[in-house]
């Protein structure tokens, strides 16, 4: 494919149904006052952009093809706006993916991560499935120039693992990380980063079971072939988990969880399941005590202070297990499709 100077390589969801086109597209020329054009270095490839992928039931009530995907990144600013002060040309940085109003109750009042006006990038603007993305100034988070590139586009799913594992103090205490997808496993290298006394894993995947051990994990479990509430209280003195992390939206995990969390124990929430939850409200929740927090994004900006912090001491060579160029972007999917990943870099 020869591009012109004015054009730029982009993977788009070009129509409803399965599938992602590689094409061009203009490169974006005319900022607002406070929006930046950013060269993009390394993109990786979320859950939500397999499933706009595969075009699931999610997809087809909420993408409007076309529209060029992605939202996770880190890029070099190339261009900025006539009032954009708090970036400068040269800067390398990733993004808060939740463009939010800051007019609602919710921004207002410091919970913008819950805005009720939000948009995403990628999903409801054009994304980092290309070679240049335009945003505005104030979701930008400045990047330490020395780390790969690879390492800081996935800063904003890390994001989300760091949410949902550091809500709760952690510290010291047993954790359960339930579903090792990428977020889960950086829950799991987060958790040993910050000194959890113990990390229990259940994943059904054994590529993901054995990058959990390798990323911190003390107990393993395959749901599929172990008694799950067994081994969990077997594993914990017959006490239960302080903490569950859940991370993999099934039913079943998350039914579970509720008969292992310990007395006045913590649930932070952000898998989304498919199916209707059933549980024991009186026994499990109220006699219990426990603590449950749904998780929605990143805390703006404390979550991405939080992972700047973390960065350099995590294990990302391993999290971060397949590069492929945007080109190739099919065949990463699949890759992601079979389970046998990690998180997956895509370089312009």
């Amino acid at each position: 494919m020869i591009l012109t100077k004015d054009e730029m390589l982009v993977a788009i969801k070009e129509k409803p149904g399965t599938g992602i086109k590689i094409t061009t597209k203009a490169i974006p020329q005319e900022l607002s006052d406070n929006e930046v054009l950013i060269k993009v270095l390394a993109t990786a490839i979320c859950g939500t952009d397999y499933h706009i992928y595969s075009w699931d039931e999610w997809s087809q009530k909420r993408i409007k093809p076309p529209i060029t995907m992605g939202h996770e990144f880190a890029g070099e600013v190339i261009k900025v706006g006539k009032n954009v002060n708090r970036v400068k040309l040269g800067d390398i940085v990733s993004a808060e993916t939740h463009i939010v109003c800051d007019e609602c109750e919710f921004c207002r009042s410091g919970k913008g991560h819950i805005c009720q006006n939000t948009k995403i990038i990628g999903v409801d603007t054009d994304g980092s499935f290309a070679e240049y993305v335009k945003l505005p100034a104030q979701n930008l988070v400045i990047n330490d120039k020395n780390v790969d590139p690879r390492f800081l586009s996935i800063q904003e799913p890390l994001g989300n693992a760091v949410h949902t594992i550091l809500h709760f103090d952690i510290i010291g205490r047993t954790v359960a990380i339930v579903g090792c997808g990428p977020i889960g496993l950086m829950a799991v290298n987060i958790a040993k980063a910050v000194g959890a006394s113990k990390i229990i894993a259940l994943e059904v995947n054994e590529y993901r079971r054995n990058l959990a051990k390798e990323l911190g994990a003390d107990v393993i479990i395959n749901p599929l072939e172990e008694d799950v509430i067994s081994r969990v209280l077997e594993a914990t003195a017959g006490l239960g988990v302080d903490v569950v992390g859940e991370f993999s939206g099934n039913k079943q995990a998350i039914e579970q969880a509720f008969k292992y969390v310990k007395l006045g124990g913590k649930m932070s929430m952000l898998g989304i399941p498919s199916r209707n939850i059933e549980i024991d409200l009186s026994n499990d929740v109220v006699f219990k005590g426990i603590t449950i927090y749904g998780v929605t994004g990143r805390i703006m900006y404390d979550n991405w202070h939080q992972v700047k912090g973390l960065i350099k001491h995590l294990d990302l060579e391993k999290i971060v297990t397949h590069t492929f160029k945007l080109n190739e972007v099919e065949k990463a999917m699949e890759v992601m499709k079979s389970g046998n990943s990690g998180k997956i870099a895509l370089l312009p």
